[in-house]
């Protein structure tokens, strides 16, 4: 382990993040956290073409909200700025020049219509696809004639053509790989802007970054790199390549699995620890059983030997499980804060402001039903709404008729209506309702019935006494009033 631990989390601005671009960013914050090192966000923006408006701002607000923070980057800033490769052009020029000299790297001015028929060709052969190196053999007379036409040309690596390239990676152990198995990749394109491979190398070299950590999926990329440093006569930096995710039918990970862009886990009403939880699961392991972890746990813990090799399958019903086991353990208050911009979206303009008092008396009977904050407006919705819309033949319970449950409902309001507002407690409200429905001769699941729909408008609900007392006498009777005035119109 170097003296210092230095990790990057590296995105291109392309698009929102996603669920495997940010369990990356977590795995090496949490490495860094782990041994007190330094965890760097560099943007990786060359690739102009792909880049889209405000994707920076999306992935920088993702990480704020899940409480990964950086110490250097965007908006911190730092000593090895500046962190966009867009502004950094003059350090990849200077590298290529040095791998120009050294033989190391030659132009290619293979225009992209020969370079596309050449890929085609090696297909319809069934040949390994890759460039020919046709422009690593030119003669001097050929490359200064390209250039005197003023060809354009792209700068491309001149890749060992046979032995093997190894590492020993963290978490895989010892990889190689056929060094003629590999072609020779663009380091400059004929824009000048460096490509992925030669910004990454000379940008972590440059940022002093002591541990790549990253998705499986540019392990293939590795003896690329591996070539560049030695070419640069830089120091390697170690190197570890998580665990693919995979969705439940173990394919590649996309939205039918259920998995979208960071932000909308939080406007979907996901918790941002719960998030975490469930990310550090893809690929990682505590001791094998233990699930529901806090970030304090997972940080104190985090080692990459407990980070698995075989892929990680993705599963929303675990997160949507989660969820709801972190909802459950929050707070009270806390919950309620979380809640009320979720109320304040939906609801319409009658129904707000919401009386903040009045919904952190609410949440305790709706904590252990809420999977997703998202859920709560429409779970909430009869607490705060003063016209209920529901079918009045849904008042009537199995066993009774409209007369019936009229006169039970008529009843009902005349003995809530004597109990003053400082005495309505549940506990009383239901000795009096009981006693009330077995002078009716009605069985608790009849009369309670009848009342939860009249109240609520709704057959499934919290306690119903409780919820009653929530929403004080006036509004209770307000609501048997209306139920008695829909079954009369019957």
């Amino acid at each position: 382990m170097p003296d210092t631990v230095r990790v990057r989390y590296a995105p291109s601005p392309t698009g929102n993040p996603h669920i495997g671009n940010i369990r990356t960013a977590m795995f090496n914050w949490l490495f860094a956290r782990r041994h007190g090192g330094q965890f760097v966000v560099r943007v990786e923006d060359t690739d102009q073409g792909r880049i889209t408006e405000g994707a920076v701002d999306h992935i920088l607000d993702g990480l704020e909200w899940l409480g990964i923070d950086w110490d250097e980057g965007p908006r911190v800033g730092g000593p090895y700025g500046p962190y966009f490769q867009s502004e950094r052009l003059e350090r990849y020029n200077a590298a290529a020049d040095k791998l120009l000299a050294s033989g190391n790297a030659y132009r290619c001015y293979c225009s992209p219509e020969r370079v596309a028929e050449l890929r085609k060709e090696q297909a319809r052969n069934k040949q390994r696809q890759g460039y020919d190196s046709h422009c690593r053999h030119l003669s001097g007379e050929e490359r200064e004639a390209n250039e005197t036409a003023g060809l354009p040309s792209v700068v491309r690596f001149a890749m060992p053509q046979s032995g093997v390239t190894s590492v020993e990676d963290e978490i895989r152990g010892h990889v190689e790989w056929q060094n003629e198995l590999t072609d020779d990749f663009v380091l400059v394109k004929t824009d000048g802007f460096p490509t992925y491979h030669m910004a990454v190398v000379v940008d972590d070299h440059a940022m002093a970054i002591s541990h790549v950590l990253r998705a499986e999926e540019w392990l293939p990329s590795t003896p690329r790199h591996v070539q560049l440093y030695r070419a640069l006569e830089l120091p390697m930096p170690q190197f570890g390549h998580l665990p693919m995710i995979l969705g439940s039918d173990r394919a590649k990970l996309s939205k039918r699995h259920g998995a979208t862009s960071l932000m909308e886990y939080r406007d979907d009403g996901f918790l941002p620890e719960a998030l975490i939880n469930f990310m550090v699961l893809l690929g990682w392991s505590l001791d094998g059983e233990t699930e529901v972890m806090s970030v304090d746990t997972i940080r104190d813990h985090f080692t990459l030997e407990r980070v698995g090799k075989p892929a990680a399958i993705f599963d929303l019903d675990k997160l949507q499980w989660m969820n709801g086991v972190y909802i459950r353990l929050a707070d009270t208050d806390d919950l309620a804060d979380r809640v009320l911009p979720f109320l304040e979206r939906a609801y319409p303009d009658h129904l707000l402001p919401i009386n903040q008092d009045y919904l952190l008396r609410i949440m305790p009977l709706v904590q252990q039903r809420l999977k997703t904050l998202a859920d709560a407006p429409d779970m909430l919705s009869y607490f705060f709404e003063d016209t209920l819309q529901y079918e009045p033949e849904g008042v009537v319970q199995r066993g009774m008729n409209v007369p019936g449950t009229l006169a039970a409902l008529q009843r009902a309001e005349a003995d809530l209506s004597r109990v003053a507002e400082d005495d309505f407690h549940h506990e009383d409200l239901e000795s009096l309702l009981r006693a009330t429905g077995q002078e009716l001769e009605l069985s608790g699941r009849q009369f309670f019935g009848a009342l939860r729909t009249a109240i609520t408008g709704r057959t499934a609900t919290p306690p119903l006494f409780e919820m009653m007392e929530v929403m004080g006498r006036d509004r209770v009777v307000q609501r048997l009033a209306a139920a008695v005035a829909k079954l009369s119109a019957l």
